[in-house]
């Protein structure tokens, strides 16, 4: 594992990530992103930048937790967490999170997979 700058959109944070993680992350722009990677435990989170307040803290940002949904977003998919990384001092959102499940983990339903 490596620790690595992952961007949200009202900020970033520096977090140690896994090799999944990180391909998950790029979206080939030359950044890595806060949102395809899911929910990232705290233990892995090491810094936060606030864009609001200017702002770089040395730990973790806030989890706010939206309610767990359960919500049905595709065949196969269901999202089960929504949450939030906020800032320490403002409470400004840093970046989002999704968690999904899958009732089939076999089923293609649910994968993205790059077209040719």
């Amino acid at each position: 594992m490596t620790e690595f700058k992952v961007e949200g959109s009202g900020g970033y944070i520096i977090a140690e990530l896994t090799e999944e993680q990180a391909k998950k992350a790029d979206l080939g722009v030359g950044k890595l992103f806060l949102a395809p990677i899911g929910k990232l435990e705290t233990e892995k989170m090491f810094k936060h930048y606030c864009k609001n307040c200017e702002t770089e803290f040395d730990n973790p940002p806030k989890i706010k937790l939206e309610e767990s949904t359960n919500e049905k977003v595709a065949d196969n998919l269901i999202l089960v967490e929504r949450g939030q990384y906020t800032c320490e001092k403002c409470s400004s959102i840093i970046g989002e999170y999704r968690v999904f499940k899958k009732n089939d983990e076999s089923s293609e339903v649910g994968n993205a997979t790059p077209s040719e």
